[in-house]
């Protein structure tokens, strides 16, 4: 292992430059050897590979997905908060406080 984690960022103007040259007709394996770059990534820069199409069009929301509760959920989250509040009181009740 090389001991860096993640991926290479590469600054802009070389991804430019790279999209420039593959429109002018080079290929992505001459560009890949020229620059030592990997083909998946500037098939993700020319906007070749479907997903980064699809991102292009539509990008993915940031953060976590929201959850999609429905009446089943607020039932069972209902019932326990009721069975917590019951054992909150029997606990209340026994350190004698009211």
């Amino acid at each position: 292992m090389s001991g860096i984690k993640g991926m290479k960022h590469y600054p802009a103007e070389i991804r430019e430059k790279i999209v420039e040259e593959y429109n002018n007709g080079k290929s992505q394996s001459e560009l890949s050897k020229e620059y030592n770059i990997s083909r998946y990534s500037i098939q993700s820069w020319c906007g070749l590979r479907p997903e980064t199409k699809i991102r292009q069009i539509a990008p993915l929301p940031k953060g976590r997905p929201k959850a999609v509760k429905n009446i089943d959920d607020y039932k069972k989250e209902n019932k326990r908060l009721k069975m917590e509040n019951e054992l909150l009181r029997d606990f209340l009740s026994l350190t004698e406080r009211k």
